[in-house]
Order: structure tokens, then sequence, then C-alpha cells
């Protein structure tokens, strides 16, 4: 049975709203394909959305991108959002040694030097490091550069192993390889994939003198993409439905059936174009589910096998969530090293705490990857070694208690990305006529990724609707139009989706864990420190234990002030 309208379109159903559901939507849609998106949740959005706790939106993650990142910035650029988010003029990482409470950071040198080169100053002026650690750093960077990551034999090595062979001690390895790969791979550097690693620094930091810089969004997660997307896709004419679980995908006749839940979506509405006994009927379909759900939806005769799904694994993320009654960092991020703490994020403005108060007041978004120490401890035992942590390196933090500490967890945050993952991770191909799969677990070349979603995205598209005269575009054609704000048309309309305040798992896993007393909680060429950069803590540097009252803790982020926005 074909399931194309009378104007000849094809009809393709995607089944997942996250990124990779998005953007293979999306750009079926403004080929010409008639889209039906089917998502579980209640909102789009995956793994990068928002919850609403109280008068406040909570991000499930803290999600960056970079520079490189073409296809996720084509993306925001198509959904009219690239002005929501704030993009780099040039990489600026300020780092705060946890061991020494001294300051650094790697900042990409303003003069005009051809890549890899440009490199140089900013490994240089890294004072985390002894100078010849910094030197041998950047010889094993070039080196780390040069490797091949399709090659097996790569693929199969650690990239701990790697660095240890090639003159990286421990130091080097915390204060600054795993800087840089423990967020993008969500693994420690033993346990992780030397292929992968090679792409993170290759990619980011070698190809391009401005590959690594760095953005973020100033809004929730849910409006930049959740809301935007749903947006886009109406205007273009695509049907989206929320609370629609698949229970089936199976070959019928040139097509699919794909059959949901019956009665509808868990509103209880009907799913149009649906039958009696709930099934749709499709041309096509992409399937945009995390890897497990995936092998489960598989059809018959698949070339993919859904052991080796299984096989990927996963790795999870934690956020610890506090609430200071003042400032204590300035900036929009800081790094910390030689400390359990990972990355600090400012979230005042993007979640609302600056309008809804307590006026002076900061939000703090610790992310914390590779966190498996913590994804099992009660929240309470989480929220008391996080807090005592800030105490202990920002006196700020130490002579006022937070106001709310709470946990967030994402269990199955990405795949594991360890070595011999490469030969686990499927294709967009799944040897099934129009049928392709989508996200990131799939070979995209790219880490378990905002970028490596939205380009399976798209492949996927293009896989499933070959040989329909349907001719896919590419999101990262558009990151010029970004970068050229009156090129771009306006962005439609959108509006927040609401959620209740106790949004938790049934928003896709995500345990919320106020702070409690118990532990039965329920279960996400220029030098580096040139004089213009103060020192992280400014008029915090006082003796420890003191509890006098001081003021926020500077990062030396230029133009921006967490209590007057951002800069955009």
């Amino acid at each position: 049975m074909s399931a194309a309208g009378t104007d000849g379109q094809p009809h393709l159903v995607v089944i997942g709203g996250g990124l990779a559901g998005m953007a293979a939507a999306l750009v079926a849609a403004d080929a010409g394909a008639r889209v039906t998106m089917l998502e579980a949740r209640p909102r789009l959005g995956g793994a990068t959305t928002s919850f609403r706790r109280g008068e406040l939106w909570i991000d499930t993650g803290q999600h960056v991108f970079m520079r490189c990142c073409t296809a996720y910035r084509g993306l925001i650029a198509r959904l009219g959002v690239t002005h929501l988010t704030t993009l780099q003029p040039r990489l600026d990482v300020p780092v705060l040694l946890g061991a020494t409470q001294t300051r650094t950071r790697l900042r990409r040198t303003s003069v005009r030097l051809p890549a890899p080169l440009h490199l140089a100053p900013a490994l240089l002026g890294y004072k985390a490091l002894p100078l010849a650690e910094r030197v041998r750093a950047g010889l094993a960077a070039f080196q780390l550069g040069r490797l091949d990551e399709r090659s097996p034999r790569v693929d199969s090595g650690s990239f701990g192993a790697w660095l240890a062979s090639h003159g990286q001690g421990p130091a080097a390895t915390s204060a600054l390889w795993e800087l840089l790969t423990v967020a993008t791979l969500n693994l420690p550097a033993d346990e992780a994939s030397l292929g992968l690693a090679a792409k993170v620094v290759r990619t980011g930091l070698l190809e391009a003198a401005d590959a690594g810089d760095i953005g973020w969004a100033e809004v929730p997660l849910s409006r930049l993409h959740g809301d935007a997307a749903l947006a886009a896709l109406t205007a273009v004419g695509a049907d989206v439905r929320t609370g629609v679980k698949v229970r089936s995908v199976t070959a019928d006749g040139a097509g699919w059936r794909v059959s949901v839940t019956a009665g509808g979506t868990s509103r209880g509405e009907a799913v149009p174009g649906a039958d009696p006994s709930g099934s749709l009927y499709a041309d096509a379909v992409v399937l945009a589910t995390p890897a497990p759900a995936a092998a489960g939806l598989l059809p018959d005769g698949a070339t993919v096998d859904a052991r080796r799904l299984h096989a990927l694994g996963d790795s999870p993320i934690i956020n610890v969530h506090m609430i200071y009654p003042r400032q204590v960092i300035e900036g929009p991020f800081l790094a910390v090293v030689d400390s359990p703490i990972q990355w600090i994020f400012d979230r005042t403005i993007s979640s609302g705490l600056a309008a809804s108060g307590p006026p002076g007041a900061q939000y703090l978004a610790l992310s914390q990857s590779a966190a498996e120490p913590w994804i099992n401890m009660p929240a309470g035992d989480v929220a008391t070694l996080f807090t005592e942590e800030m105490a202990r390196l920002f006196p700020a933090a130490r002579a006022a208690e937070p106001i709310e500490v709470f946990v967030t967890r994402e269990r199955t945050a990405t795949f594991r990305q360890v070595p011999g993952s490469l030969a686990l991770r499927p294709g967009a191909s799944t040897g099934l006529a129009h049928f392709a799969l989508a996200g990131t677990y799939t070979d995209t070349g790219w880490p378990a990724t905002m970028e490596s979603a939205v380009r399976s995205g798209v492949a996927a598209a293009r896989e499933s609707l070959a040989g329909m005269g349907v001719v896919v575009g590419d999101l990262a054609d558009l990151v010029d139009l970004a970068e050229r704000p009156s090129a771009v048309p306006a962005a439609p309309a959108v509006s927040a989706v609401s959620a209740g305040p106790a949004a938790s798992a049934a928003r896709g896993g995500l345990a919320v864990e106020p702070r409690q007393a118990s532990d039965d909680l329920p279960d996400r060429p220029e030098p580096s420190d040139s004089s213009d950069f103060p020192d992280p803590r400014g008029a915090n540097a006082t003796a420890a234990g003191s509890t006098e009252a001081v003021g926020p803790v500077t990062t030396g982020q230029q133009e921006h002030s967490s209590t007057g926005g951002f800069p955009v």
C-alpha cells in the first residue's frame, strides 16, 4: 500500500522528536515530503529539553556547541533561533585549579595564525602545567590530530594509554586532556576511545583556528529546540504528535505500517491517518530513538544487529543545581580541574531566576560527565559533597549557604564511547528500502553530541527517501545565513510548553531531587595568564576558612555580567 497523497508526495514517518528526529523531519519537509512525527514524550527535544520546577526552567543537561558544529548551527538557523544563543568571538575557557585555587585560561590567540599553529600560544600560556609539559602537550596534540580514527587499530585503542605512551602524565591528562574530552566523550581518558578523542582534538582544535569557539543557549533548551521545532514543522505542514508510543514497524507492500498505542496519544487524542487498529501507513520511516528502543523496533530483515545496539551501553551525566543568595562566580561558565567539580554554568537569566527572584540570587548548574561515581549516590550525599566543594573553592559560597540544591540524573545520557565502539555503531542504512536510523549512536564520525544527532537526522532523511525524487538539503549550508542575521527569516512565534513542577521520570527518566536530610531520596603568540585576566576569585582571595562576606568570583569572560545579561 502506498501512503503518498494525491499530489504524489511521499509520506515520511519520523519516530522520535529529539534533535535527530527534528533534523530529519525538517529537511524532509523542506524537500517536499509529507511528514508525520511521532514522539512518546509530552514535548519535543529529547535529551536537550527543559522542564518546569516551580518558577524556574531547568535544562536536562548543560549543552554547549562549538563553531565547528556546522550541522547543529544550521539547524538552529533553520529554526530561526540563532539570536537566542551566544558564540564566542574566540575560544576562551577560564579554568580554576582546584588544588591550588589559582587561575589560568585556555584562550585562542587574537594574532592571526594558520591552523594548527594558532594552538601554540594557548597551550604555552596554560599555566596549569609546567612549561615543559605544555610543550609536550602541543607535540602530542599534533600527533593525535594525524591519527586515522576510522582505523580499527586506532578505534580499539584507549585514549589514556595513548597519552601515557606519548609523554602525557597524570597532571597533563587531568588538567588538559580530560578538560577537553570528558565533556565530549563522557568517559575518563583511560576508558575512552582513542579514535573519538582524535576526532575531538583534530576537528575542534586543529583543522581551523576558530573551530573550538564555544557557544551556548541564552534561553531554556525547550524554547531553543522543542518549541521552535514544533513551530517550524507546523509551518511547513508537518503533523507533529507527542505522547504517542510506537509499538511496532512492519513492512506493508512497498511501504511501512507503523502501529501506535491503541486510543492514540497519552492525552486520548486520535492520531490523524491511523486506522481503527492504530496503524499509520508510510512510504518511508526514520527511526530516531535511542539505541535500545531502536533495537526493539527494527523490522524483520534489517541488517542492523540489535545485539550490537544493546552492546553500545550507556554513560551517565548528573547535574547539581545550586541557588545561592548572592553571586558566586561571574561569567557564563567556569571549568575546574583537580576537583570533583568539572564545569559550572550560570543559568540565572535563562532559568527565569533573575526575573522571579529572590533579588541578587544566582543559579549555578554543575555539569558532571562520566558520572558513575555519583549516579547511584543518594541525592542528599551528592548535594553535601558538591556544596562543600563549592565552599572550599569559592569564599562567596563559603560565606552564604545555598538556598536550594537539587540533583538531576541522566543515566543513559550517551552511549559508552569506549575503544571498539566504532565497530558497533550502525550507519543510517538498515538494508531495508526506505527505512533508516538516526541518533547520536549511529556512525556519524562524531562523538555523541548535538552535532552528531543533527548529522544523523539529515543522513537518515536522505537514506529513507532515496529514489523517491526528494532532494534533501544540508543544514550546514544555513550557517552563513546565521552569521548574517538580516538574511535570516524571522523566527515564527513560539510559546513555552508548560510542565508541572513535579516533572521527573515521566519527562524521559529525569529524576529531580530537592535537597533533603534523609538518604532515601528518589532517583543529568599571547600568554593566557596576562595581567588583563584577574584571579578568578577576585576579591574572594581570602584565607581558607574565612566566613567574611565576599563578592563573586570573576572568570575573566569579557563583556558579560550574570546580572546584566549575556553578550548576544
